[in-house]
């Protein structure tokens, strides 16, 4: 990477705070550590996949980059401005800039707005200074651009198929020229041959704008796809990031090797003859993790020291939180 990234995250933290019904005034709260430490950086033009379980903290890190929750650490705006400590005011600048495709493409849009004025209300919030006919001018060239066509210009959310919301939502998210887009699960609602077209359109886009794309997904094989680099969650920490092709080919990191060997192999004889490596037991409450590492209650190569330290990432390239990083044992 050359010159300044266009967004550097450092030890990024986001907690919360829960209660239980029927706990005394005096009962301690407990503490969910939702992302845990998590840095990056992100070149101009790159795209960069986050994967993992449910509930390992993809969607709470793309929330917290945008402010929807609370969150401490660094996130530096194209070496400048760090985002997180802004007022709500103050990141009103940056969100033109920084957009976002959320996972449900029907809950994310509003059911009383026709599809112009969805598309249309970045525009007003960003550029008051544009006119009627300019703005619907550029809604119709951005609907053009995603596959929608300007006759469906007037009519609801709800008129659409899900394959369509979700190119509505893309085509929101792009209308005010963002150089940050973070797509959160954007395909994980839709059918499979849905999937493939939104993911097909997406990579046009980066491809043709010159976006940069945090793209969140659980589905490993799609992200191979589409991304440049990966990074694996579990617990809220990053166990293994590094180039798509160096990630895919040599895994270093068990947890990373095991859910790839999960992925189904379209070939039947290779998808019988594939080493499949099993995660044991059920994955740790977040409101109580294991010390030291926290994917060792599932690991089979973990010793006494996996309990007693955390894990530091390895330097370079290709970044591994391992005590015992190596390729899979067969």
């Amino acid at each position: 990477m050359t010159g300044a990234p266009l967004l550097r995250v450092e030890d990024l933290h986001v907690a919360f705070t829960l209660r239980r019904e029927g706990d005394w005034p005096w009962t301690p709260p407990r503490k969910l550590q939702a992302v845990n430490g998590v840095s990056f950086d992100l070149a101009e033009g790159e795209v960069l996949g986050i994967v993992g379980e449910s509930g390992c903290g993809k969607s709470t890190l793309a929330r917290a980059l945008i402010q929807m929750v609370p969150a401490t650490g660094r996130a530096i705006w194209q070496g400048k401005t760090d985002l997180l400590p802004l007022s709500r005011h103050a990141m009103l600048k940056y969100r033109a800039d920084i957009q976002m495709v959320f996972q449900d493409p029907l809950a994310s849009l509003n059911p009383r707005m026709t599809v112009g004025e969805i598309i249309a209300e970045p525009l007003r919030t960003h550029h008051p200074e544009l006119g009627r006919d300019e703005v619907k001018a550029r809604v119709k060239a951005i609907m053009d651009r995603v596959g929608l066509l300007a006759n469906q210009i007037n009519r609801y959310p709800h008129e659409f198929s899900g394959g369509q919301c979700q190119r509505i939502g893309i085509a929101r998210a792009l209308v005010v020229g963002p150089k940050l887009v973070i797509c959160d699960e954007p395909v994980s609602a839709l059918d499979v041959s849905i999937q493939a077209q939104v993911i097909n359109l997406l990579m046009e886009l980066q491809r043709d704008l010159g976006l940069t794309l945090i793209f969140i997904a659980h589905d490993l094989s799609v992200v191979k796809h589409i991304s440049n680099r990966v990074m694996v969650l579990y617990l809220g920490q990053m166990m293994e990031m590094a180039s798509g092709q160096a990630l895919y080919g040599a895994p270093q990191h068990p947890y990373t090797q095991a859910l790839l060997s999960a992925v189904p192999i379209p070939d039947p004889v290779l998808e019988r003859q594939k080493v499949v490596i099993p995660l044991v037991g059920d994955l740790p409450s977040p409101l109580a993790p294991p010390s030291g590492c926290v994917f060792r209650t599932r690991c089979s190569r973990a010793e006494a020291i996996c309990a007693e330290a955390v894990p530091q990432p390895t330097e370079g390239e290709h970044l591994v939180a391992c005590h015992f990083p190596g390729p899979a044992e067969v």
